[in-house]
């Protein structure tokens, strides 16, 4: 089997062999519908569409959707933002009823807009709700009963979760940043991924937290955990 050069160039990528030349063009916008020329050079005479060729195509094919998703994927980060806010008038109860097909992967049917939105004290309806891929951003949940809810991708920065109640819930890969989770109860939680930037972890209870070593570190560089917090997490 021939061995093949692979090279980039700011125009688009060439590949190379002793016998095949390909030069794929650099599509606009990186849409993956860009012309794709390809020849075989022998006898200074050029062959086209040979088993080859296709196999090179495959090749080019791969590595230019591999390229686009790497060269796409920081421009969406560094360029987030948030929707405007929902003008449903009953968006805020839509918590009551979360999301229906929402699992852990952050699938859902409905998107939840809860910003702004005050569930204080509110001890039945958000019990084991799936509040998956919510924007929860300015919202109170202080003292709500979230005993079994699952919020998986919720965007919660600048949320106010003060003595909320998350026993047995599965909190996965949720942004509490700058957050005030002050007294609120993690018992028997599942809590992966999650962020805490400068939220409020005064009097938080941890306990039985289900949490991975990664996960763990990140936390513990809240310095606003109480000693006893961080006895129960094992920071060291």
């Amino acid at each position: 089997m021939a061995s093949i050069g692979i090279s980039i160039h700011p125009n688009g990528i060439s590949l190379k062999n002793s016998s095949v030349k390909c030069h794929l063009f650099s599509a606009r916008k990186l849409q993956l519908s860009f012309p794709i020329n390809c020849s075989a050079v022998g006898n200074g005479l050029e062959k086209e569409n040979s088993s080859q060729f296709k196999e090179l195509r495959n090749v080019a094919f791969g590595l230019l959707a591999t390229l686009a998703v790497t060269a796409a994927s920081p421009v969406i980060a560094a360029n987030q933002r948030l929707p405007p806010l929902s003008n449903d008038p009953d968006r805020c109860e839509r918590a009551f009823v979360g999301n229906t097909i929402g699992q852990a992967n952050g699938v859902y049917d409905k998107p939840l807009d809860l910003r702004f939105c005050d569930y204080t004290n509110e001890k039945s309806k958000l019990k084991g709700k799936s509040l998956t891929a919510a924007l929860m951003s300015d919202a109170k949940f202080d003292g709500a009963d979230m005993t079994e809810v699952v919020m998986s991708k919720a965007y919660a920065v600048g949320a106010s979760f003060k003595g909320t109640d998350f026993t047995n819930a599965v909190i996965d890969r949720v942004n509490f940043g700058k957050s005030d989770l002050e007294g609120a109860v993690f018992k028997n939680t599942v809590l992966s991924g999650s962020t805490f930037e400068e939220a409020k972890l005064d009097g938080v209870i941890f306990e039985d937290t289900i949490i991975g070593y990664v996960d763990l570190q990140k936390i513990c560089l809240n310095k606003s955990i109480s000693e006893e917090g961080r006895d129960v997490l094992g920071c060291r």
